[in-house]
């Protein structure tokens, strides 16, 4: 008889490790100038290495303010505690959609780019862009950009990253530049294009909150229905009587 084969045996299948089972999922808070608003969640297997992730979000997802739907601020995650990762903020800027919209033919676009250095030691480049309802010379240009970065740097150094802030997304710094520009030019527009953190001052000026929330209303107490008077009960009587008579005299007519 023919020895029987036997039959190869089959490696064993190899276990896959599921990787997602030891991931937790982290939330992402923004630092208190927005009142650590929730910014969303990120997965991690390991909480040092939330460290240096960065969130983007508009500022109508943080204040509900439709009206600023086209300025996106920027994020970086600096500590985690627990489940809970705290940011600090590190730019700005607006959508391009929002910016191809302020962009016209027959008018001149004017981009500047300024350093500034703030009261609690943060540098920032801040980066406007002016508008003006007619094109413009060079030499025009040139004095509008000089003009602004004077006026910028200088009240920078008065203001804390905070007010800072505040102002660009109040858009009262852009309003701010625009009259100091329209001493040489008539200026239509100014916005603050981008701003970016170069150099982190004090973690702690970040905790002042640059947003007001709207007070809350208390319900006001609901008012007792007076009771009914003997007049009012009187004239009731009556015009059930009244309602009778015109129903008989109605069915006698049939």
């Amino acid at each position: 008889m023919a020895e029987k084969k036997k039959a190869a045996a089959k490696p064993a299948a190899r276990k896959v490790k599921d990787r997602w089972k030891a991931k937790e999922w982290y939330k992402i808070q923004a630092p208190m100038m927005f009142n650590q608003a929730a910014l969303g969640e990120t997965p991690s297997s390991d909480a040092t290495s939330l460290i240096g992730r960065t969130a983007e979000v508009t500022v109508h997802d943080l204040t509900g303010d439709f009206s600023k739907m086209h300025v996106k601020l920027k994020f970086r995650v600096n500590d985690v505690r627990g489940l809970e990762a705290h940011t600090v903020f590190i730019g700005q800027n607006l959508t391009s959609d929002y910016i191809r919209r302020l962009t016209r033919r027959k008018k001149t676009k004017t981009d500047h780019v300024i350093d500034v250095v703030t009261k609690d030691g943060y540098k920032i480049r801040i980066k406007p862009m002016s508008i003006t309802d007619k094109r413009i010379q060079a030499s025009q240009e040139t004095a509008v950009r000089t003009l602004m970065t004077n006026d910028l740097q200088k009240a920078a150094l008065e203001m804390t990253i905070s007010d800072l802030v505040k102002l660009i997304i109040s858009g009262e710094l852009a309003k701010l530049l625009s009259n100091s520009a329209k001493v040489i030019v008539p200026i239509k527009r100014v916005e603050i294009r981008k701003t970016e953190v170069l150099e982190m001052g004090s973690v702690e000026s970040q905790n002042t909150s640059i947003i007001e929330q709207a007070p809350v209303e208390e319900p006001k107490p609901a008012e007792p229905t007076p009771a009914p008077s003997e007049e009012s009960e009187e004239l009731e009587a009556e015009e059930e009587v009244l309602d009778e008579t015109e129903e008989e005299s109605e069915e006698a007519e049939k």
